[in-house]
């Protein structure tokens, strides 16, 4: 009886008619909302939690989003979900310098197992070589990494005078001390190939 006639003509209007798709760019056809109404809708889209049960919840599920992403960075290379410690330029051409030669910490584990099972021979000079063995390898794995941050050094300042090189080179060994096949993020260079 006091309704008024516009809203009348609304509910009789045909509700079957599919929307059709807007060109971007027709005017919007509505009126911009004011900042407290966009802020009360994006309020209302993400609420917090209301009690802890929820939150742990919402926190388990983003934990575990953003370690997938970086698990996928991590073996993709893709630079933007990679850990802290691997971003950046500095990083990813100490991971290249590295990645392009051979090391010999890399290849530390097989040759402890094989002087480990030599040790355990009953033969003493299977012993002794053994011994003489870990000796020649811990002396190899030093001046193969003293030589290593020295070049890596040198190639760092010339290529990023600005950069901060802080901890390049305990990352740089610690990277020479995985096999290159366990390397994380994967190597994106060849052996023998120049780093960019």
């Amino acid at each position: 009886m006091f309704r008024s006639r516009s809203k009348d003509d609304a509910a009789a209007a045909p509700l079957d008619e599919e929307p059709k798709a807007r060109d971007p760019q027709a005017p919007k056809g509505r009126p911009t909302p004011k900042r407290s109404e966009a802020e009360a809708l994006r309020r209302a889209v993400s609420k917090p939690a209301t009690n802890r049960k929820e939150a742990s919840k919402r926190a388990r599920e983003a934990r575990r989003s953003a370690m997938t992403k970086q698990r996928e960075a991590l073996l993709s290379g893709d630079e933007r979900h990679l850990p802290v410690r691997d971003r950046g330029p500095v990083r990813r051409f100490t991971r290249d310098f590295v990645d392009a030669k051979f090391h010999v910490a890399e290849f530390f584990l097989p040759i402890a197992v094989l002087i480990l099972v030599m040790s355990m021979l009953p033969s003493p000079q299977m012993r002794n070589v053994a011994l003489l063995m870990w000796l020649v390898v811990i002396v190899m794995i030093v001046l193969d990494s003293v030589l290593l941050t020295r070049r890596l050094k040198k190639r760092l300042r010339a290529r990023f005078p600005d950069e901060s090189l802080r901890g390049t080179s305990a990352y740089a060994l610690m990277r020479t001390m995985q096999m290159r096949r366990m390397r994380l993020p994967r190597a994106q260079v060849k052996r023998g190939e120049d780093p960019r």
